[in-house]
C-alpha cells in the first residue's frame, strides 16, 4: 500500500507546477494538502487567483449555470478556479488567446494531473483510457459503413464522416478530437466526453466521463446511473443487470443511507446498505485504497470471443496490470466482498461465475468461433456482407457478452433469457442451419477449392454436434441422460398435478 505521506508530498509539488503556470505577480503559496481517510483531499489556495476571479466576473453573467455548478464544487471550496483547469500554453495544439490568457476548451487528464497525479496515473494505466481505439474496429465499420455513411461533412471531415459514429460510438468510447485551424474544435469530435477520448495534448480519456464538469462529484460518479451512460444496451447492459441484482434492489430501496457525499466514502465503515458499481470496482475499503484503474478487481475478460484473463488483455495493450495475475485481482474483489458476505458465500459465489464463463467458452465460443473460420472461404469477402456475419458477431458479442457479464453480477434474468436462451436459441436455430445451408451451397461448386472447403466445413458441423455439448441436437443424448430427463419431467408433473 503506498505510504500517504509520499502521496501527499507528490499531489502538493504536481499542484505547485500547475500554480507555475500563473503569472508571476499572481502565484499564490503551494496548495495545503491533509489526509482524509485512505485517500489525500486537497483543501485548495489561500485565495482565487486573479486570472480565476476575472473568468469569474463574466462567466457568472453569461454562463451562470456553469458558475453555480462550480459553486457546488470542491474546487470552488479550494479556490481552484477556471484559469486552474484551463490555463494552456501558447504553443499547446488547441490553446487560444481568451482576453488576456492563453487558454483551451478541454480539459484533459493530463491537466488534471497537475494536482491528481496518482489518479491520473491509475486511470491511464485502465482499459477506460483506451476506449477510443475502438477507432477501426469491427464495430466501428458497422457504424461508419453497415449503418452509415459520409454524409455529415465537416472542416475536419472534409470527406465526410458516419454521423451513426459521431453520435454513437465515439460519444462513449471517445473521439480523435480534430483542433481546426482557427482553434476551434472540429464538431465532428466535439462536444465529447469518452471515456478514452484522444485529446489534443497526446493524452487518452475523459475524467469529466465520470466527474461531470462543472462541479466534478464524487457522489455522482460512485452512483450507478453515471456508468449507465455507457454500460447498457444488447452487448454489455451491466446497468440493467444490476438493477435486477440484490445488489441494484438494495441501493435504489435505501439511497438515503448511502452516505455517497462522504469524503472517504469505505464500504462497511461510511455505508452498510448495497453496493455501487464503485465499490466494487473502484472505491475504497478498510484495507484498500481508491483506486482509477477498474481491471484490477476483474478476474475474466469477458469481452472477446473467448474469455479470457486479464493480464492477458493488458499485456496486448502494453498496460502495467500485465503483471497483475487474476488471482490478485480476484483477492481485491473479495476484500470488497467481505464487509458483507461471508468467505463461504464468495467462493460459491465465484465457482458459479467460473462455471457459466467455462460453459460459455466450452459450448458456443471456441467452436462457434472454429466453425465461423471453416466458413470464411465460402463467404463473400465483406465484412457483414453475409448473414452469417451478423449471426455469428451477435451470438458472441451479444448473446454471449450478456450471459457472462449478467454471471458475474449475479443477475439471473440477463444469465438465462437474455444470455444462455438467445444464445442457444440462435447457435442451434439460426447459426447451425446457416452453416449447413453453406456448406450444402458449395458441395458441387465448379471450382473445386469451394467444394473442398464445403467437404471441409461440413465435417466439422457434424464434429461439433457429435459433441456431448450438442449432440442432444442431432437425437443423440446419452440413453441413461434421457431416462434421467423423463423421470425428472414425470417428477414435474406430479408437483403440479
Amino acid at each position: 500500500m503506498t505510504n500517504l505521506r509520499t502521496v501527499t508530498l507528490l499531489a502538493t509539488s504536481t499542484c505547485a507546477l500547475a500554480l507555475s503556470f500563473l503569472p508571476e505577480s499572481d502565484t499564490p503559496r503551494d496548495p495545503i494538502h491533509e489526509p482524509t481517510g485512505s485517500t489525500t483531499q486537497a483543501i485548495g489556495l489561500p485565495e482565487l487567483s486573479k486570472a480565476s476571479r476575472e473568468c469569474v466576473d463574466c462567466h457568472k453573467k453569461e454562463s451562470l449555470g456553469l458558475y453555480q455548478q462550480w459553486g457546488d464544487s470542491k474546487h470552488y471550496r479550494g479556490n481552484v478556479g477556471c484559469f486552474e483547469c484551463h490555463m494552456a500554453n501558447r504553443d499547446d495544439a488547441d490553446a487560444f488567446r481568451h482576453y488576456d490568457q492563453w487558454i483551451s476548451v478541454i480539459v484533459s487528464p493530463k491537466d488534471c494531473a497537475r494536482c491528481h497525479s496518482r489518479e491520473v496515473e491509475e486511470f491511464m494505466g485502465s482499459h477506460h483510457s483506451k476506449g477510443g481505439r475502438i477507432l477501426g474496429s469491427l464495430d466501428n465499420v458497422l457504424a461508419e459503413v453497415v449503418e452509415g455513411n459520409k454524409g455529415l461533412v465537416t472542416p475536419g471531415f472534409p470527406e465526410g464522416v458516419s454521423a451513426a459514429a459521431v453520435s454513437g460510438c465515439w460519444q462513449c468510447h471517445g473521439s480523435e478530437i480534430k483542433v481546426l485551424p482557427d482553434k476551434k474544435l472540429d464538431p465532428a469530435t466535439w462536444p465529447n466526453t469518452g471515456i478514452g477520448r484522444i485529446n489534443p495534448d497526446g493524452s487518452e480519456g475523459a475524467c469529466t466521463a465520470c466527474h461531470s464538469r462543472h462541479n466534478f462529484s464524487a457522489a455522482q460518479a460512485r452512483h450507478p446511473d453515471t456508468c449507465g451512460k455507457c454500460h447498457m444496451g444488447p452487448d454489455h447492459p451491466q446497468k440493467e443487470i444490476y438493477e435486477e441484482s440484490k445488489h441494484g434492489i438494495a441501493f435504489f430501496a435505501n439511497q438515503d443511507k448511502m452516505n455517497l457525499d462522504s469524503n472517504k466514502w469505505i464500504v462497511g465503515e461510511d455505508y452498510f446498505a448495497a453496493p455501487t458499481c464503485a465499490t466494487c470496482h473502484m472505491s475504497a475499503t478498510k484495507d484498500m485504497d481508491v483506486t482509477h484503474d477498474i481491471g484490477l478487481r476483474i478476474s475474466w475478460n469477458n469481452r472477446p470471443v473467448v474469455s479470457i484473463r486479464p493480464e492477458e488483455s493488458d499485456a496486448k495493450m502494453g498496460l502495467p496490470g500485465k503483471d497483475v495475475p487474476w488471482q490478485m485481482r480476484r483477492a481485491n474483489m473479495k476484500n470488497v466482498c467481505v464487509n458483507c458476505h461471508n468467505m463461504q458465500w464468495i467462493d460459491n459465489f465465484y465457482i458459479q461465475y467460473d462455471g457459466l464463463v467455462d460453459l460459455y467458452n466450452e459450448k458456443y465460443a471456441k467452436p462457434g468461433k472454429a466453425l465461423y473460420t471453416f466458413a470464411q472461404p465460402l463467404l463473400k469477402p465483406v465484412k457483414f456482407g453475409n448473414k452469417i456475419d451478423f449471426i455469428w458477431f451477435e451470438l458472441w458479442h451479444h448473446e454471449g457478452r450478456r450471459a457472462r457479464h449478467a454471471a458475474s453480477m449475479m443477475g439471473p434474468d440477463y444469465t438465462h433469457w437474455h444470455g444462455t436462451y438467445d444464445l442457444a436459441k440462435n447457435f442451434y436455430s439460426e447459426y447451425i442451419p446457416e452453416l449447413e445451408e453453406l456448406a450444402e451451397e458449395n458441395m458441387h461448386d465448379s471450382d473445386p477449392k469451394r467444394v473442398a472447403a464445403a467437404k471441409a466445413l461440413d465435417a466439422k458441423i457434424k464434429e461439433v454436434l457429435a459433441t456431448d455439448d450438442h449432440k442432444w441436437f442431432i437425437g443423440g443424448m446419452d440413453p441413461a441422460e434421457a431416462a434421467r430427463r423423463a423421470e425428472e419431467a414425470t417428477k414435474f408433473r406430479e408437483r403440479y398435478k
